[in-house]
């Protein structure tokens, strides 16, 4: 059955995507000419010579030449960021968010990426000076552990920065989760309602957290505007990335892929440095630059094959939550109303959908759960 949301003007929610999608496409064409444009006018390096004549330490001046180039961007981007963020959502009547509260969210933002990327920035400067040729190495297995650190803290620490959670306090679908839980295997530390409709009008519910910081977060848009069964099986989905062990494949994967990303940046930039700053060391602050290009281009040949991965698993949770609930048309129902409510496009090009969906289209996936309704109806047929 193929789906169109009638309820919406067709055009509007192709146009709503087509622009985020042109944005998307702009800003990576806009860094990708900014730091060749940086490199041949030789920017950079007339930047750090600015830092080193401050006399500071080496240390300091790598810092500060990276917060600046960080700042500089951010700037510079800022009109994008904002008819992105709040000029288009507004649009699309997507959120009543004022402006200062977007713009104290950015702010927020902003300051939880500097202090995070803190830590990171110490270690990659020490390991880069230190193990120079070999810095992939040491740098990939500290990226592992601080990936599985934040995990483990973002629903504790960082989560709350930005939203206020409340125990979910709707007895009859607690008990259905209780015993989705149980079929999935999956001890649940919290389930939590979150304050969505603050920022946006989109619905959305998520699993987050490791260990015992695992929980569940139902935007209160959901909450407020889906029936207790269809929550139930959007919650049976994420339900299913955990008996499919989807988190622990995406770590182990995404492990596997950091490794051998950095490998291959490594190489890359320890060949093109000697085109770009002839008898420059790979220790140089100044050519970090053309590091995050290389980076930029290989993290565009990997995103399509990550995305393909993600959108299997996301099949995988779908059947999940069909065959456990059995109800395949409330869990499509509530894949129409999601999509209705966050403006998606029910049917992108097979090739935009390739490139840039790290979900299905809700056409694609609604065709198999159609598929997988009539299996169960012949298995039963044939059992009868």
């Amino acid at each position: 059955m193929f789906y169109t949301d009638e309820s919406l003007d067709t055009p509007d929610f192709k146009k709503y995507n087509r622009i985020k999608i042109i944005i998307r496409v702009g800003q990576t064409v806009f860094f990708f000419a900014g730091l060749i444009v940086m490199l041949a006018c030789r920017w950079n390096y007339s930047l750090y010579s600015a830092m080193e004549n401050l006399k500071y330490s080496s240390l300091l001046s790598f810092l500060m030449f990276v917060y600046i180039m960080d700042i500089i961007v951010t700037v510079i981007t800022f009109p994008v960021a904002f008819y992105s963020g709040y000029i288009l959502e507004h649009k699309y009547n997507l959120t009543s968010q004022k402006f200062g509260a977007w713009l104290k969210d950015e702010a927020k933002d902003f300051l939880v990426s500097f202090v995070m990327t803190l830590p990171l920035l110490l270690f990659f400067y020490y390991i880069l000076h230190t193990f120079t040729a070999f810095w992939w190495l040491p740098f990939g297995v500290i990226l592992f552990f601080f990936s599985v650190v934040m995990a483990q803290l973002y629903p504790i620490l960082i989560f709350p920065l930005f939203h206020k959670s409340v125990p979910v306090e709707n007895n009859d679908l607690m008990e259905r989760i209780s015993r989705l839980s149980e079929k999935a295997s999956v001890r649940i530390e919290k389930i939590l309602s979150f304050d969505m409709s603050k920022s946006t009008n989109k619905a959305n519910a998520m699993f987050t957290g490791l260990g015992k910081t695992k929980r569940i977060l139902l935007g209160d848009t959901l909450l407020n505007n889906f029936s207790t069964d269809e929550i139930e099986t959007v919650i049976a989905h994420e339900l299913g990335h955990y008996k499919h062990k989807h988190i622990v494949k995406n770590l182990i994967t995404g492990t596997f892929v950091s490794f051998f990303s950095l490998f291959i940046i490594s190489q890359v930039y320890a060949f093109a440095l000697k085109f770009v700053n002839p008898g420059g060391a790979i220790t140089d602050t100044a050519s970090l630059p053309l590091l995050l290009l290389v980076a930029m281009v290989l993290g565009l040949i990997i995103s399509p094959i990550m995305s393909g991965i993600s959108r299997k698993y996301e099949y995988q949770a779908d059947k999940f939550a069909v065959v456990e609930t059995g109800k395949y048309d409330i869990f499509a129902d509530a894949l129409k109303k999601l999509n209705s409510q966050n403006l998606g496009d029910p049917d992108p090009h097979p090739l935009i959908e390739w490139l840039f969906y790290s979900h299905p289209s809700i056409n694609n996936r609604i065709r198999a759960v159609e598929n997988l309704k009539a299996l169960n109806m012949k298995n039963m047929n044939s059992k009868s």
